[in-house]
């Protein structure tokens, strides 16, 4: 039994392999971020609460080696946090809207989500400066959270609305605005400009 999930495993990560060439077409595999911006309230509030979070100073440096291992923990951790927590709003858990927090329940929105698959991701020594909190919109006009993960070979995104860890170039989302990947108190806007590339997976 044991060998035949060791051989599914592998399979799932040969087939994501294959995908990655597919992103690469797709579009460019690291995102084009800018000028300094504004750090979203909820997490400037965030900050506050735990100041330790937002003092991460990460050298700058190449991301991460993505191996086979690294692949297979991130999906696990991905997975894992997506079956634990059950998706409540800000607003049905907090009454108030823009609460980023770590999930101490079972349940939790977006940037829940995110904040705890980059806790478990650091926890297993992925740095910080490849571990970003990131803002987008929705193809309905709607705000979200994920987390980006930067690696040698792309960056990807963990997200609660999405069973698998994309490449970027494959969510149709539009990226806005995340973390710095030398300084996590600090944000950095998105150049997207992915237009034919966002189309082509819908």
């Amino acid at each position: 039994m044991k060998k035949t999930r060791g051989k599914l495993l592998l399979l799932a990560m040969a087939t994501q392999l294959t995908a990655w060439g597919t992103a690469y077409a797709a579009g460019p595999a690291f995102m084009h971020t800018g000028s300094r911006t504004t750090q979203p309230v909820g997490h400037y509030e965030f900050c506050q609460k735990i100041p330790q979070e937002c003092s991460q100073r990460t050298p700058k440096q190449s991301p991460i080696e993505l191996t086979r291992k690294l692949w297979a923990k991130i999906v696990s951790i991905n997975n894992s946090v997506n079956s634990r927590i059950a998706p409540r709003t800000d607003m049905e858990l907090w009454g108030k809207e823009e609460v980023w927090s770590y999930s101490n329940s079972e349940f939790g929105d977006c940037e829940d989500y995110a904040l705890e698959k980059r806790r478990a991701l650091m926890n297993i020594g992925v740095p910080a400066g490849d571990l970003l909190m990131t803002v987008a919109r929705q193809p309905n006009g709607d705000g979200h959270a994920v987390l980006t993960v930067r690696t040698s070979l792309g960056e990807f995104i963990l997200d609660n609305l999405e069973t698998r860890v994309l490449s970027w170039t494959n969510t149709d989302y539009t990226y806005l605005k995340r973390q710095s990947s030398q300084n996590s108190g600090a944000w950095v806007t998105i150049n997207d400009g992915r237009s034919g590339a966002v189309a082509s997976v819908r």
